[in-house]
């Protein structure tokens, strides 16, 4: 697994990156071209699975974007499949459905109480 960490500045109406622990750099007109030469950058270094990639901004004229590459624990949550996160997914839907039936029951209470309903 690879993990590139990138310090970004604008300056001039261009963006420019470098590896914070390491030697790629670039530069593009946006931050949309920036991240994907990057992108492409780190997985000619690491070509070892998927790519997940995160660009924050710090202030209007820098940024922080990172690349991780492989790491086998991430798949799961794209592909929506890994045997530990689907009971965990299942318990957090079925413990939010019934609080979402109290509600809509409480509201039907409150349309009897006005003495009349949209069903009758």
């Amino acid at each position: 697994m690879g993990v590139f960490t990138f310090v970004c500045k604008s300056s001039g109406g261009e963006w420019s990156a470098k590896q914070l622990e390491g030697e790629i750099e670039s530069s593009a007109a946006s931050t949309y071209e920036l991240q994907r030469k990057l992108v492409q950058a780190a997985a000619a270094c690491d070509s070892s699975g998927g790519v997940t990639s995160s660009f924050s901004v710090v202030t209007p004229s820098s940024a922080v974007f990172q690349v991780v590459i492989g790491g086998g624990g991430g798949g799961s949550f794209v592909g929506g499949g890994g045997g530990a996160s689907a009971p965990a997914g299942g318990a957090a839907a079925a413990a939010e459905a019934p609080a979402a039936e109290e509600k809509k029951e409480e509201k039907e209470e409150s349309d009897d109480d006005m003495g009349f309903s949209l069903f009758d």
